[in-house]
């Protein structure tokens, strides 16, 4: 399969349907009375955006998960402040965005090389 360089039309669809679920979420999650409500409603939009970039197998999936994982890192260093056993799933998600952040940087050489090839 082909990474796909990310359409303005397919970005544009993205973000309306991002700011739906995060809307929706909002409510959701306030009704439920979620701790943080801010900071879990970002992860809902940056969860969202990133499984929807992946299926447009864009790269920029990454740099989603990446951002989620920024959200939960303050989201668990703000649980690990009653419970301080929470901070070794703040180093879970510190892992995880390092991963994320070399997995951009693989698909982005990837999506070149697919260029490169196809250009010859």
């Amino acid at each position: 399969m082909r990474v796909r360089s990310l359409r303005l039309r397919d970005g544009l669809i993205t973000l309306l349907l991002c700011g739906a679920v995060t809307l929706i979420f909002f409510f959701i999650l306030r009704a439920l009375g979620t701790a943080n409500l801010i900071p879990s409603t970002i992860s809902v939009a940056t969860s969202f955006l990133a499984v929807a970039l992946t299926y447009l197998r864009s790269p920029l999936f990454a740099l989603a998960y990446a951002a989620n994982d920024a959200v939960l890192i303050v989201l668990w260093v703000m649980a690990s402040i009653g419970e301080p056993s929470y901070l070794s799933v703040t180093v879970c998600f510190a892992v995880f965005l390092v991963n994320d952040s070399y997995t951009y940087i693989n698909w982005r050489r990837l999506q070149k090389r697919q260029g490169e090839k196809s250009g010859a």
